[in-house]
């Protein structure tokens, strides 16, 4: 027989089933039977005895129990068993626990069950085992992770010194526990004897019908009274001058003064009372002006405490010694984009709609010095009643450590806590605003940024705009203005721009000018702040409170503003500081007549509350369109990508600096590619460059001047001095001026020879232009050059020994390959002032002129004088000029000598060129009788021997230049391109006008908006982390 008893906790199931099958009695085979017991012991805790008795069979019965829910240790579970009997009893998937199993066995095969509940058991506490130290192995990770957590945390140590400690904490909180339990509420027994006792004192007390029963009422005094008709006839009835009427009169008389005297009584007595309550009324006030005096002390400690404290935040080390790297603020980071914004000219038309704080007023009401008193420093020109602001000058306000200024594109930063430094910022910002300013204008839309830090700074950015003016003076410009309300104007339109008007409080109200513009820009006054200034003046001077009250509720004005304030910015002393401005300022509203007769409100009073404002309602616009402005340029942004792809699909988006770099690099790399000209390059571009401008003056001078000689002798004479002269005065300059602009043509090829590949960018054409224009007009030759080359030049001229065949032959084809060149020029411009030929005439249709026909008349004459005489000079003598004309005229062609002398010129050399064309090719094998020293030859090759001088000239001094140029020019040339690409770079105007185009316009804009946009989104995120 196997006894099954559970113990433990169980749920309700467990007692539905128990109690379902409790009463129930299985018999299978008529011997076999089950009984299912429930006992309770405790509440809340059930404990489940089940016994199954069976007596094994071959037979097979089935008992089958039902689902069991037990509950263990608070939890619940449900476990779904089912028990087969089949032969002996054999229990499956048994429910055990840990507060044991009574199992009583009476067979082995009992016994094996019992064994496997057993295992199943052993298992259970192995798993157990294995997910507890699982569990300590985890918290031991854990754990260790944590300390190394610890380690990357912060160092806020110093905090102690402002934290008291816990123990502290704990005995103020007990001493607080202690204090409650002694403080208790009254006894109700208390309370309710004392209601009793008053009570029974009330009791004794007579009633109102009591004290009011012996007075008399209205009606019985009415009553006993006569009336107004029986008095009149009685007085009627009465004599003159009887004692009755005396007595009557004495009696209204003294009922007059009875009354008179009652209410001088009462009128005296409400003169007190009114009297007591100004007096009462007064009294209240100073308490006011105290207590108000008192809390500001108060905010003024506390916010001094606070900039300490901040200040020694942002100057403590950090734990490994280092300064602690200040962070950009979130004000700093909006300075940059207005200052971007600033510099952005698209096309697109995306405005500038950021919020900034636009000071503005009449000249001399104060502008400046509201802006210096909201600094906290005197960072302006000063100036007595003459236009000091000449052009928008902004100013970003944060907070930092030190009280510094500096200006945007300057790394030196201002002490303004050193009077020495004040000045020198002062100087600086009006040699800004003077040197922004054209010539033949007073101001400028230049805007001057700076920055201003300092503790306890309220963060806003403020633009300080030129006082607007009614009337020009006579060293102002005609248009000043104009231009003063147009540059305001620009900045007001801003929809979110904050509009600071100021107003001078001394003079009239009718006298200004800056109400009427603010009133157009914001006629709903949604972001204009009314400032009064030289409130201290208006209350000496003009003191009429009514007027002054009506301006501060807006009700003088034809503008609304979101406030108003009355604010004191000095004593009229522009050296005082702004300490003493402050002091002043404080004492004069403590004192004010205005304040204390109500006029003035204490939020409305000093430049401390006009700051504080502004400065919430600037960021509170800045949160407001912050987001909508960096969606726009996200619009922008896209647009402008988008024309880039359609337009330019297979160019990078290079900007103006950018490809300014790459046409940079390129434009090096053709001077370095000059060291890689050969030397025989160089030789032969200086020969050919040297002889071309120099063969015109060598024919002309030495040739031609020499060829008149009649013997050998005479030429050879002729062409030495002559050439001496030459190389002495003019040669080695000319050759000097022919190495210089050899070079530069070298690297001009090189720096354009791109220009004919195909796929050329004529982008950085212009750009290369001017670097050539700039390498020509900077560099010049060495000037021991000439000198060296003189020597050479000289040297080499005076040579006549022309010492084998081969440097022969050379002559005689540099002269014949010169002489060519001379006879065709010759020859063309010949042709020219004969007029087309017949060919021309029939295959381009054109015709001769007269004057044509008169030179081809003058030809012919001229021919045959030349053909008469073997040797003639280059100039006709009068009696030949008189001959031709004479020929000429016998053909009814009447010319003058000019005309004559013009056809001979080309004529003469025409004939000498040919003549020295032939003795050149008479000379090719002459060599032989040159050495012999052509005795008795008859052959004349002088003018060989001077071509060969000039060739061998010409080598030594190409070779000279070219060592020059390799040597020492080349290296000259490439620093002063790389000093103007410099230049060029440095120059953003000339840089715009080198690299145009809408490629380069689109590519500019693209970067612009793409550092705007992510300046935005930087700046969005620490005002989304700030908040």
């Amino acid at each position: 027989m196997l006894k099954i008893m559970p113990r433990g906790n169980f749920g309700p199931l467990c007692e539905y089933c128990a109690k379902k099958y409790a009463v129930k009695t299985v018999t299978l085979d008529g011997r076999q039977k089950a009984v299912v017991l429930f006992n309770s012991h405790r509440i809340g805790v059930r404990n489940l005895h089940t016994t199954y008795s069976t007596q094994p069979n071959t037979n097979t019965a089935l008992f089958r129990s039902h689902v069991i829910n037990l509950a263990r240790l608070g939890s619940s579970r449900s476990y779904h068993t089912m028990t087969f009997y089949t032969g002996s009893t054999i229990l499956r998937n048994p429910v055990l626990y840990n507060q044991g199993i009574i199992l009583q066995t009476g067979s082995n095969q009992q016994m094996s069950s019992v064994a496997r509940l057993l295992g199943g058991l052993g298992r259970f506490l192995r798993l157990r085992y294995l997910i507890f130290t699982g569990a300590v192995g985890g918290g031991v990770v854990v754990n260790k992770k944590f300390e190394s957590l610890k380690e990357h945390l912060p160092d806020i140590s110093w905090m102690k010194e402002y934290i008291p400690e816990y123990d502290a904490i704990e005995k103020l909180a007990l001493s607080m526990r202690d204090y409650t339990y002694r403080v208790s509420e009254p006894k109700r027994e208390w309370f309710k004897n004392k209601m009793d006792g008053l009570r029974d004192k009330a009791a004794g007390l007579p009633s109102l019908e009591e004290v009011t029963s012996g007075i008399p009422s209205l009606e019985d005094i009415k009553a006993r009274l006569p009336s107004m008709e029986d008095l009149s006839d009685y007085l009627n009835s009465l004599p003159e001058g009887d004692l009755g009427s005396t007595m009557m009169e004495d009696a209204g008389i003294s009922m007059v003064k009875g009354i008179t005297a009652a209410e001088g009584t009462a009128s005296s007595s409400s003169e007190d009372k009114t009297a007591k309550q100004k007096e009462r009324i007064e009294q209240i006030q100073e308490e006011m002006i105290e207590i108000q005096i008192r809390y500001q002390k108060e905010i003024e400690r506390l916010e001094k405490d606070n900039r300490e404290l901040r200040k020694s935040i942002m100057l403590k080390d950090k734990k490994d010694g280092k300064r602690r790297v200040m962070k950009k603020s979130p004000i700093d980071m909006y300075s940059e984009v207005l200052d971007e914004l600033a510099e952005y000219d698209s096309s697109y038309n995306t405005q500038d709609n950021l919020p900034r704080v636009v000071v503005v007023g009449d000249q001399s009401a104060g502008k400046t010095s509201v802006l210096e008193m909201i600094a906290q420093a005197r960072i302006f020109p000063r100036g007595s009643g003459e236009m000091m602001t000449r052009s928008p000058v902004k100013v970003t306000l944060s907070e930092g450590p030190y009280h510094v200024a500096q200006f945007k594109d300057s790394s030196r930063e201002f002490d303004l806590t050193k009077e020495s430094d004040l000045a020198a910022l002062r100087r600086e910002v009006e040699l800004r605003m003077k040197s922004s300013v054209r010539k033949g204008q007073t101001v400028s839309t230049e805007c001057i940024s700076m920055s201003v830090k300092g503790p306890g700074l309220q963060r806003m950015v403020l633009v300080d705009l030129p006082g607007i003016i009614s009337t020009q003076t006579i060293n102002m410009a005609p248009d000043t203005k104009e231009s003063i309300r147009r540059m305001a104007s620009s900045y007001m339109e801003n929809p979110n721009a904050i509009i600071l008007c100021i107003q001078d409080g001394s003079l009239d109200a009718e006298r200004s000018n800056v109400t009427d513009l603010a009133s157009m820009m914001d006629p709903q006054g949604k972001r204009t702040i009314f400032v009064l200034t030289k409130v201290d003046l208006a209350e000496s001077n003009l003191y009429n409170p009514d007027r002054i009250k009506s301006i501060l509720e807006g009700r003088l004005f034809p503008m609304k503003a979101l406030g108003y304030f009355a604010v004191v910015t000095g004593k009229g002393n522009s050296n005082d500081s702004i300490t003493t401005i402050k002091d002043y300022e404080d004492k004069f509203f403590r004192q004010s007549r205005l304040f204390k007769e109500g006029v003035l409100k204490p939020s409305q009073m000093t430049t401390q509350n006009l700051s504080m404002a502004v400065s919430q309602v600037f960021w509170k616009m800045v949160k407001e369109t912050i987001e909508q402005q960096t969606d726009a340029f996200k619009a922008t942004r896209f647009n402008l990508e988008t024309e880039w792809k359609n337009t330019y699909p297979t160019l990078r988006e290079l900007d103006r600096d950018e490809l300014f770099e790459k046409a940079r690099g390129e434009i090096l790399d053709e001077v370095i590619n000059l060291s890689q000209v050969t030397p025989k390059q160089w030789e032969d571009a200086f020969y050919r460059k040297l002889w071309e401008k120099n063969a015109t003056f060598v024919i002309e001078n030495i040739y031609l001047p020499a060829a008149q000689s009649l013997n050998t002798g005479t030429f050879n004479t002729v062409v030495d001095i002559k050439l001496k002269k030459w190389a002495d005065e003019q040669l080695p300059k000319k050759c000097v001026e022919v190495g210089w602009e050899t070079l530069h043509d070298q690297f001009e090829k090189l720096v354009n020879r791109d220009q004919t590949k195909k796929g050329h960018d004529d982008i950085y054409d212009k750009l290369k232009q001017a670097v050539l224009v700039k390498s020509s007009t900077g560099h010049s030759w060495e000037g021991k050059a000439e000198d060296s080359l003189r020597v050479i030049q000289n040297n080499i001229l005076e040579d006549r020994s022309v010492t084998d065949k081969q440097q022969w032959d050379s002559a005689i084809k540099f002269m014949e390959e010169t002489l060519k060149g001379k006879l065709q020029q010759a020859e063309n411009a010949l042709n020219e002032l004969t007029g087309p030929g017949f060919k021309e005439q029939w295959f381009n249709w054109k015709s001769r002129t007269p004057d044509n026909w008169n030179r081809i008349a003058t030809n012919n004459e001229l021919e045959k004088l030349l053909h008469s005489s073997r040797v003639h000079q280059s100039h006709l003598s009068v009696d030949e000029l008189t001959t031709v004309r004479k020929n000429l005229q016998t053909q009814n062609i009447d010319v003058d000598n000019d005309f004559i002398r013009e056809t001979w010129y080309h004529v003469y050399r025409k004939n000498f060129f040919k003549n020295a064309l032939s003795q050149a090719n008479n000379c090719r094998k002459g060599f032989y009788y040159y050495q012999r020293g052509f005795a008795d030859t008859g052959l004349d090759c002088h003018d060989v021997v001077l071509f060969w001088r000039l060739q061998r000239m010409l080598q030594v001094t190409s070779n000279a230049l070219r060592q020059q140029v390799m040597n020492n020019e080349a290296r000259r040339l490439e620093r002063i391109i790389k000093d103007g690409l410099e230049d060029i770079g440095e120059d953003k105007v000339q840089l715009s006008q080198l690299l145009t185009g809408r490629r380069v316009q689109l590519a500019e804009e693209l970067k612009r908006v793409r550092q705007i946009q992510e300046k935005l989104e930087e700046f969005v995120q620490a005002l989304n982390k700030e908040k």
